[in-house]
């Protein structure tokens, strides 16, 4: 909005903040994470729907709920099919990556926990993203970042509804 209350018209695709701009720019740290992610699976002896589905479990405990992962939730949240969520968290299981549990008040429900030696595998792998993810902040100001932050926030509730 301008001072005067009328809405500002978007800038032109090609401008540096336009959405073919915007597009180059997610794409680009998309393929990045991509490739990270890809590296630490074959360092782990993983296949990479695993490493989704770690960050899944992983990003569970930090949602709203802060409820535990179900294999349920699991397959929906990848869109596999409950034979595919039960290989990949075998694999995991045997590689020492997660562990079920089931819930104390149901024992008919699982939760699944990112293991804490395996955490600190992650933690220490993911260090030099960290560091860097760091570092591109310090270059912004809070106000830029609460900017950054509401438009992450804004795309990744457009991207679940595409789901």
């Amino acid at each position: 909005m301008s001072g005067t209350g009328a809405p500002t018209p978007p800038p032109p695709d090609d401008s540096p903040i336009g959405l073919q701009s915007f597009a180059v720019l997610l794409r680009r740290m998309n393929g990045e994470f991509n490739r990270i992610a890809h590296e630490f699976a074959d360092a782990q002896g993983l296949h990479l729907t695993d490493v989704q589905a770690l960050i899944a479990i992983l990003d569970a405990g930090a949602d709203a709920a802060g409820e535990p992962m179900t294999p349920g939730r699991l397959r929906k949240r990848l869109n596999l099919t409950s034979g595919a969520v039960t290989a990949c968290l075998d694999r995991l299981e045997k590689a020492g990556h997660v562990r079920r549990v089931r819930a104390a008040d149901d024992r008919r429900v699982v939760h699944l926990h990112y293991e804490e030696t395996a955490r600190g595998v992650a933690r220490e792998y993911f260090r030099p993203l960290a560091r860097g993810t760091e570092a591109a902040r310090s270059r912004f100001t809070a106000e830029e970042l609460g900017v950054v932050t509401r438009f992450l926030t804004e795309m990744n509730r457009e991207l679940s509804q595409l789901r």
